[in-house]
């Protein structure tokens, strides 16, 4: 079985992964707001941290599915978290 060009473009798209930074926080409404930092408008919530997760998901599918469908460039995630603790003792005093 010989494969055509397209069809060979197409399984190679289908097997690709797009793999993304998700930022969940708890808003002021008791709700959680979700969204996509390397994915520009691509914001969602929930009414709990589980709900705002799938939600996100279905977002980032959306999102992706049409850039991927208008041959647009799909973003790559070039984001890094981390964490930096500050302790008490490195706080500084604040004299008026």
């Amino acid at each position: 079985m010989t494969l055509q060009i397209s069809e060979m473009r197409y399984i190679i798209r289908y097997m690709q992964h797009y793999t993304y930074r998700i930022i969940i926080e708890p808003d002021d409404g008791g709700t959680f707001h979700a969204y996509v930092p390397s994915l520009p408008g691509c914001h969602t919530w929930g009414d709990s941290w589980e709900e705002a997760r799938v939600n996100v998901k279905d977002a980032m599918r959306v999102y992706l599915t049409s850039l991927v469908a208008d041959n647009e460039t799909v973003p790559e995630e070039r984001g890094v978290e981390a964490f930096e603790t500050i302790t008490h003792h490195e706080l500084q005093p604040i004299h008026p």
